[in-house]
């Protein structure tokens, strides 16, 4: 195996190129502690001290480092070790390391998210926010389930009315402006039923 060529990454750390691929990430100093140099030989069992030892550790240190300050899902931890280069082995012994202690773990990720954005968020916004988060369908079904259809949907009419009144809706506005600003609530993952059902409501004032 020959190192191939060492590309600056940024200040601290270089890009390796082994026979003509990339092979990892090292801090500049550990291009001297390894002897690795460019046009050389790189042998076996440095290689191997390398990716199996080394980065795996680092990596993992590094993931256990996000966590602690702020919680992700899974896919988004994944995304910051791969902005690392690290490669899909190394990042996935990093993530079954901490999934193992339970710093990672998208169910209860999702479980909080819900509980904080219930009050605030439709049911349909808040699951395709952690659809994009990378949270599996099957846990967003079940945590929000956890919330009953009750307590949700007294939720969404009380978010569509402070909307309606933050949007000025009036009953006697015409249809075209009726319709732009149900057409804003859709958007925003609101179902055209709680939607009529704030809008027709008796009981429901608009300053």
């Amino acid at each position: 195996m020959i190192i191939s060529s060492i590309v600056e990454f940024d200040k601290k750390r270089n890009k390796i190129f082994i026979d003509g691929e990339f092979a990892f990430v090292l801090y500049k100093g550990e291009l001297r502690s390894f002897g690795i140099k460019e046009g050389e030989e790189i042998s076996e069992e440095t290689y191997n001290e390398i990716t199996g030892s080394l980065l795996p550790k680092r990596a993992t240190k590094r993931a256990m480092e996000l966590l602690v300050k702020k919680d992700y899902t899974e896919k988004k931890l994944r995304d910051k070790l791969a902005d690392g280069l690290y490669s899909d082995d190394i990042i996935d012994a990093a993530i079954e390391y901490v999934k193992s202690y339970k710093y990672l773990d998208d169910e209860r990720y999702a479980r909080d998210y819900v509980a904080y954005n219930i009050e605030l968020r439709s049911r349909n916004r808040i699951k395709q926010d952690l659809i994009s988060r990378g949270v599996a369908k099957d846990i967003i079904q079940t945590v929000l389930e956890e919330f009953t259809d009750e307590e949700g949907r007294e939720a969404e009419l009380d978010q569509i009315k402070k909307l309606l009144v933050k949007k000025h809706y009036d009953p006697s506005m015409d249809y075209k402006d009726k319709q732009k600003i149900i057409a804003f609530l859709l958007r925003k993952g609101y179902p055209m039923d709680a939607i009529r059902s704030v809008i027709n409501s008796d009981d429901i004032y608009f300053e």
